[in-house]
């Protein structure tokens, strides 16, 4: 079906993409400006334990899903950039085998499986490209008693909205940072205000949303930034119709901010003073908890304590 889509590309044959993904020395910040896109069959295993990182929401069997490797946005705190050996994106085209995994995991736990479908891209932006996110869509569907998804995004695409009909097992999670870290450090996303208007939109058309102020990154006057982030939220979303909200600030493990610093050198926020504990680098102690409480305080003059999930390391 993708082979079809792009029929009237350039296709080169290779013969596994690691061969093109994995080569050294590569150049991430320049590969960013010409992503290359490479079509590849995944095997072996195909779902993962949910990281030590990653907010579970109370879910007790989480795990999450690869179908894409790469990012069409360029966010400089990103930890892809020190995932991953290449800025180009790799497009596993057997979802079908995920699929049969998830029915499989399925089977063997008891109650439902929360399955991250978004983490190592964004489905939603490349959805025009891959059409993925109405494919997992179509896969919750028939397994609505045994299966919930969350499909992560800092996409404004209304007009996937608009085709699609709410699932109450499908999560839309939307990262929203304030406008001043969007500028400095989201690069080719949507505005702050674009988000928004897209989540309420899908709020408002009965579609499962989540809000992830996660990882809040640091700059100055960032109290100010953040509050009128949150001003600007609620006055375009009803808290009441959203299934929850998340917080948390910005989080590494140290290889992941090795590479990122080798690929960034000119990057503040690669380049900030960060503190170790536990193989993870993360804002000073003392700033990272006046951050998070800040907002949360913030968040709980809109929603009951219990609707705010603040990661905790």
């Amino acid at each position: 079906m993708l082979l079809e889509k792009y029929r009237e590309a350039k296709v080169i044959e290779i013969n596994h993409y690691k061969d093109v993904f994995c080569r050294s020395r590569q150049n991430c910040v320049l590969q960013h400006r010409a992503q290359k896109l490479i079509l590849a069959a995944k095997d072996g295993r195909l779902l993962y334990e949910g990281a030590a990182v990653c907010q579970s929401f109370g879910n007790e069997n989480f795990y999450y899903t690869s179908c894409i490797m790469n990012c069409i946005y360029d966010c400089e705190y990103c930890y892809l950039k020190g995932m991953y050996p290449s800025a180009n994106l790799v497009v596993f085209v057997n979802l079908e085998d995920m699929f049969a995994q998830a029915e499989q995991k399925m089977r063997q736990v008891s109650g439902t499986l929360y399955l991250c479908v978004s983490y190592d891209t964004d489905l939603l932006a490349l959805e025009q490209a891959v059409g993925y996110a109405d494919a997992w869509n179509r896969f919750a569907a028939r397994h609505a008693s045994r299966l919930k998804i969350e499909i992560r995004t800092k996409c404004a695409n209304r007009h996937f909205f608009e085709s699609q009909e709410p699932l109450s097992n499908v999560i839309y999670a939307f990262t929203l940072s304030p406008q001043a870290v969007v500028d400095c450090f989201e690069h080719h996303t949507p505005s702050l205000t674009e988000r928004i208007a897209c989540a309420a939109y899908a709020v408002s058309a009965g579609f499962s949303v989540r809000l992830c102020f996660d990882p809040m990154i640091y700059v100055p006057a960032w109290q100010q930034h953040y509050q009128d982030m949150l001003d600007q939220v609620f006055c375009a979303v009803t808290p009441e119709r959203l299934v929850d909200v998340s917080v948390g600030s910005f989080r590494i493990s140290r290889d992941y901010l090795k590479k990122m610093r080798r690929q960034q050198p000119d990057s503040a926020a690669a380049w900030f003073p960060y503190e170790m504990e536990h193989g993870y680098y993360h804002y000073p102690k003392a700033l990272m908890e006046e951050m998070e409480q800040f907002l949360v305080r913030g968040l709980q003059a809109h929603m009951p304590k219990q609707d705010i999930f603040l990661w905790t390391c």
